[in-house]
């Protein structure tokens, strides 16, 4: 950051030394801008015409400041570099093609007859844009970001497996007790008769206060009732219990 800013001061005092320069003089009275662009690459040397101002000295140094500029809104060195090159070149072209002229030499009197400060402002500007080009930075490269890390996908879910010795059917359900367990099967449908196989226990023929004990209270649920006349006892290993003879005794 520190070196882009210095540069890029650097650069604009080269650019604006190199542009003011062609309306200074360059050797004697003669100012920079009365050249002929032309007359540095003839033959015949630099010659005594005035041109106008796009055809002379004037253009190639709005060329550097225009590259100068360039390079400061890109912040590129390459066009500073080029700018440089432009100024700082077609001073030492000048200076050749001028000494041509003047008999293989260039003079720097006190009187203001020989070199001016034109020439100066011209190669000091091509010298500013080249240090310029060389402390500044330039655009900082970012480093890629790196790829995305592909994630493996999670592995299938185990297949359940029967525990070995079993075939896969669910075990019984055991009940707590005093409870019973519900299985799938449905309950047999109640007719008028009950089921020879599941003998009920008999209820007492006479009102249901005879099985109550005195006080009004009921019997307690270890109560058992009392057999009537068409009921036959049977053997059971928890307590006596008794079947109708008719199976149309309720």
């Amino acid at each position: 950051m520190v070196r882009n800013v210095l540069g890029g001061v650097l650069a604009v005092l080269g650019a604006a030394g190199a542009v003011a320069s062609p309306f200074r003089p360059w050797y004697a009275a003669r100012l920079g801008r009365e050249y002929r662009l032309p007359d540095l690459f003839s033959s015949g040397g630099i010659t005594a015409a005035h041109p106008n101002l796009l055809w002379s000295l004037f253009l190639p140094f709005l060329l550097a400041a225009a590259l100068t500029l360039l390079g400061l809104l890109t912040r590129l060195r390459t066009p500073v570099l080029l700018a440089g090159v432009l100024a700082l070149g077609f001073a030492v072209l000048w200076a050749v093609r001028a000494a041509q002229a003047n008999g293989d030499s260039l003079t720097l009197a006190a009187d203001g007859s020989g070199l001016r400060l034109g020439v100066a402002g011209a190669a000091g500007g091509g010298v500013l844009l080249l240090l310029a080009a060389g402390i500044m930075a330039g655009r900082v490269r970012r480093a890629p970001a790196p790829p995305p890390v592909p994630v493996p996908p999670p592995p299938p879910p185990a297949p359940r497996t029967a525990p070995t010795g079993t075939t896969g059917a669910r075990p019984p359900r055991t009940a707590p007790r005093g409870r019973t367990v519900r299985t799938g099967r449905a309950a047999p449908a109640r007719t008028g008769a009950p089921s020879p196989s599941r003998p009920l226990p008999c209820r007492p023929s006479g009102p249901r206060t005879a099985d109550r004990p005195p006080g009004g209270a009921r019997a307690g649920p270890g109560a058992q009732p009392r057999p009537c006349a068409d009921c036959v006892p049977v053997p059971s290993f928890a307590s006596s219990a008794y079947t109708h003879r008719s199976p149309l005794h309720a």
